[in-house]
C-alpha cells in the first residue's frame, strides 16, 4: 500500500501549511475519470456555464457535512454543472478501509450515491490519485471552472456559503473573490461518519484533533482573512 493510500489517518498525510492545487487564473487540470456505472469521461467534459467540482469521500466528515448545502446550490443553478471527485478515504477504519483496488473504490462511490443519496455525478479518480494530486490532494477542496477550462474560484476547504456567494458573483459577471473560511463539521455528524468507518477512525481523528484545530480553524483562517486577493473574472482566459 503506497503512502497515498494510508491505512490510518494522520494529519501528517497532508501539508496543511501549503496548498499545492491550482490557483484562480490557472488552467484546470484535466484527466480521465470513471462514473459509478463504469463509463469513463474527461473531467472537464461539461456543458454548463461553469463546473463546480468538490472533492470528497464517504469517510470525510467535512464533505458529508457540506452535502446539504451543495444540494441547495445544485437546485438553484440549473445552468451550472456540479460534480464530486471521489478520492481516497479521508478517515479509513476497520469497517470502511482504504481502497484496496479500483472495484473497492467504485463500490464506495456507489455507496455514497445509493445509501447516502448523493445526486451529483460522482467522478471516480484512478488508484494512483492522479486527478486528486493535480488538484492539491486535500480531502474536501472545491473549484469553480469556467467554460474555457480556467479555475475562477477555489477554496482548499469547501465552505458552501462562500462557494454559493462566489458562484453568484461569477454568474453576474463579477470576480468571485477570495476563498471561504474553514468551518468544522458539527461534532454529532463528524462522530457519526467516523463511527461508520470504524472505532479506530474515531481514535485516529481525536488523536490529531488539536493539531487540526490549530492548522485549519486558527492558522489557516487567519491567513485567509489577512491575505485576501482580487478575484478572477468569470470569462478569464488561461
Amino acid at each position: 500500500m503506497s503512502d497515498y493510500h494510508y491505512d490510518r489517518f494522520t494529519s501528517q498525510a497532508y501539508d496543511l501549511d501549503s496548498f499545492e492545487g491550482p490557483e484562480p487564473g490557472d488552467k484546470a487540470p484535466d484527466g480521465m475519470v470513471t462514473l459509478t456505472n463504469g463509463e469513463t469521461r474527461q473531467l472537464l467534459d461539461f456543458t454548463g456555464d461553469f463546473l463546480v467540482l468538490e472533492l470528497g469521500s464517504i469517510t470525510c466528515p467535512l464533505f458529508q457535512s457540506r452535502r446539504n448545502g451543495m444540494a441547495v446550490q445544485v437546485a438553484g443553478n440549473p445552468d451550472v454543472d456540479f460534480a464530486v471527485l471521489y478520492v481516497r478515504e479521508a478517515h479509513p477504519g476497520s469497517s470502511i478501509s482504504q481502497h484496496k483496488d479500483f472495484a473497492d473504490k467504485q463500490g464506495m462511490a456507489m455507496k455514497l450515491q445509493v445509501e447516502d443519496g448523493e445526486t451529483r455525478p460522482i467522478l471516480i479518480d484512478d488508484m494512483q490519485g492522479s486527478v486528486h494530486k493535480a488538484y492539491g490532494s486535500y480531502p474536501n477542496s472545491v473549484f469553480i471552472i469556467n467554460r474555457g477550462g480556467c479555475v475562477v474560484y477555489r477554496s482548499d476547504w469547501n465552505n458552501p456559503a462562500a462557494t454559493a456567494k462566489a458562484l453568484a458573483r461569477l454568474k453576474s459577471g463579477r470576480a468571485a473573490g477570495g476563498q471561504g473560511l474553514f468551518l468544522p463539521a458539527k461534532p454529532p455528524l463528524a462522530i457519526r461518519v467516523l463511527r461508520r468507518a470504524g472505532g479506530d477512525a474515531v481514535k485516529d481523528f481525536l488523536k490529531d484533533l488539536p493539531k487540526l484545530i490549530w492548522k485549519n480553524a486558527i492558522k489557516r483562517n487567519l491567513r485567509t482573512m489577512l491575505g485576501r486577493k482580487a478575484g478572477i473574472q468569470p470569462d478569464h482566459s488561461c
